[in-house]
């Protein structure tokens, strides 16, 4: 039977560490994501896993002792947030180049400068080229569950993760939340015995060689590969997870879509003041709908571009700005997803939320205003607009 509880999001996720007791964890402090290795070290100090804990002086030393421990054999866990994650960037290519199963809680917070410590998107879409599968929690509950599928999605795929939930938001906001028994948590994961670890003495292998250009290329192809073989593994592990707790996941959740004539595709915390947006819109007679994408790496490139078709006009919200001039990161993967199709619908970007700024309910309708506007007037105007900004919703 399901265990009822109120955790914050970085409570749930060190109670899924908990549950899956690693082997080592590499940790040193970053708000917002200090609470997990300060809550999980407790559990190691009343013997309630049996994890070697090993506190470093910096984020980099954190990836490097997972990237050792990986490479022994170990199942290796961290968390950061922000600077912290772009202190590990150099690691974070070593790790995914070198296929180790990592799994990282990252909770999302804004990059500096100037010095903020609230929620964007920056951190882990900043990293969204260096190799890592990443999946985005909207709810605390979604942060636990997705953390215990992310070990088994990581050890199967070779690949190493980010398990991501919004700083603040998720993290320290305690909800109510429905946890897996134990037992039924390390049946799920399952003991890891890798067979071919790297730093196996019996079967020994040159690590991390000086890769010349012959060779350095394929190692690449390789990973772009085991990106895209990554796509049903998280299938099959949402399935098996779906049998233990009848909690459903895939790379995206459709929300009231079947009929809607404008959508919104969000990612993170964001899709929950969406749905609100979308329910009192539908009984105002609207038929709007909402894409709430849970999987970024790999990008569901085929199924994302299916479900935005259903739309005539569909707005992507970014809570990270890649200062392209051409919109943000999610934007223009959406927006290039849909470019061989014929019956592709209007896609305009909205840049929200950076450094924590609010978006309420009310920002929801604007949008499906606009979007409307789109839809009647058979003309996107400006594609890339930011929401949210002081004394003028655009720049």
């Amino acid at each position: 039977m399901a265990i009822r509880d109120r955790l914050s999001g970085n409570e749930a996720i060190a109670t899924a560490m908990r549950q899956i007791n690693p082997d080592v964890m590499g940790a040193f402090p970053i708000t917002p994501s200090t609470e997990i290795p300060q809550y999980f070290s407790g559990y190691i100090a009343n013997g309630k896993v049996d994890t070697v804990f090993v506190p470093v002086e910096s984020e980099h030393g954190a990836m490097s002792t997972c990237i050792g421990a990986s490479a022994a054999g170990a199942r290796a866990v961290t968390a950061t947030s922000s600077a912290g994650l772009a202190f590990m960037w150099e690691l974070l290519y070593v790790a995914a180049s070198m296929r180790l199963p990592i799994t990282m809680a990252v909770v999302n917070r804004a990059l500096t400068g100037p010095i903020n410590i609230n929620c964007d998107h920056s951190d882990s879409m900043g990293a969204r080229d260096s190799g890592w599968l990443q999946i985005y929690a909207e709810t605390n509950q979604e942060a636990y569950d997705n953390f215990i599928q992310g070990v088994l999605i990581s050890e199967e795929c070779r690949l190493p993760i980010m398990i991501c939930q919004d700083g603040f938001i998720t993290s320290h906001g305690v909800s109510n939340i429905e946890l897996i028994e134990d037992e039924k948590v390390k049946e799920f994961v399952g003991e890891y015995e890798p067979e071919n670890y790297l730093l196996n003495a019996e079967n020994p292998l040159a690590v991390g060689p000086y890769g010349i250009s012959p060779y350095y290329m394929e190692v690449k192809r390789k990973q772009a590969q085991a990106m895209k073989d990554s796509m049903p593994v998280i299938m099959d592990v949402a399935k098996k997870f779906y049998d233990m707790t009848g909690r459903k996941y895939g790379f995206f959740e459709e929300y009231k879509m079947d009929d809607a004539e404008v959508a919104i595709v969000v990612i993170g915390s964001s899709a929950g003041t969406g749905k609100e947006a979308v329910d009192r819109l539908r009984a105002e007679g609207q038929k709007v709908g909402l894409i709430k994408l849970r999987v970024f790496r790999p990008f569901p490139r085929i199924p994302l571009a299916e479900a935005m078709c259903k739309v005539k006009a569909v707005a992507v919200m970014d809570r990270a700005e890649s200062f392209s001039n051409s919109g943000g990161p999610l934007f223009n993967e959406c927006r290039s997803s849909l470019y061989d199709l014929d019956n592709k619908p209007y896609c305009i970007n909205y840049i929200y939320g950076l450094g924590g700024r609010d978006i309420q309910v009310e920002d929801f309708y604007e949008i499906y205003k606009d979007l409307f506007v789109i839809y009647e007037n058979d003309d996107p105007g400006d594609v890339y607009r930011y929401m949210g900004v002081r004394d003028s919703r655009f720049l």
